[in-house]
């Protein structure tokens, strides 16, 4: 069942449009009427759209949230402020110590020079489409559909937005809708096809359920 909508979806999500987005979606589709019912409302989770939350995002790829955001509050320790410049003076060895695997090591070094060489500008994403934005951020080795959908999420506050094979969002529909095994990501991206034209107030439902059942704290 397709939530109610009059008009189009907003242009952004932000603190006041979140809970009417939130109910509207839980109007029509039950598990969401729990998650509301057993835990409220769901935080916006924003982030700024800048350098520091993509390294961040790389750094959550694959990992634990718990990890990944160890791993952040030691860099932001080690970088005040935080410029490219000096990201690339931390050798390999510090960056391992910080949580960095290899990879990500290559992929954040990267991501750093491409920002100093002016062949990447945050400030222009906020005015592209979806698609154009990804384009953009696909050019950078490491950056993919998941880290796109990401940043597009929770840095520009996109609303229709599915971040397509998160572990977290198919364990919280699965505990939600009670079946025995975990949905993969076809069933998953064809269920979320259902909370158009708001899939990323879904996905934050369904991390705030998750968060919740599992006390994580963030």
């Amino acid at each position: 069942m397709h939530p109610s909508t009059s008009g189009n979806a907003p242009e952004n999500i932000n603190t006041d449009n979140l809970p009417l987005i939130c109910d509207r979606l839980a109007a029509g589709i039950k598990p969401f009427a729990e998650v509301l019912r057993l835990y409220g409302y769901p935080p916006l989770w924003q982030r700024p759209a800048d350098l520091p939350t993509l390294i961040y995002i790389i750094l959550e790829q694959q990992v634990s949230l718990s990890s990944a955001r160890a791993a952040c509050e030691r860099l932001e320790q080690r970088l005040k402020p935080f410029r490219p410049e000096d990201f690339l003076e931390l050798s390999d060895a510090e960056l391992k110590t910080i949580g960095f695997s290899r990879q990500k090591t290559r992929y954040s070094r990267l991501l750093c020079q491409t920002v100093i060489n002016r062949e990447f500008n945050f400030e222009t994403l906020p005015f592209l489409d979806d698609e154009s934005v990804c384009r953009q951020l696909q050019t950078i080795p490491g950056i993919g559909p998941w880290t796109c959908s990401i940043f597009l999420l929770m840095s520009l506050g996109r609303p229709d937005i599915w971040p397509n094979g998160d572990i977290a969002l198919r364990s919280a529909w699965q505990m939600l809708t009670e079946t025995d095994q975990s949905p993969d990501h076809q069933a998953m991206q064809k269920a979320a096809e259902n909370w158009r034209p708001y899939r990323s107030v879904a996905a934050r439902l369904l991390w705030h359920y998750y968060l919740q059942k599992k006390g994580i704290r963030l």
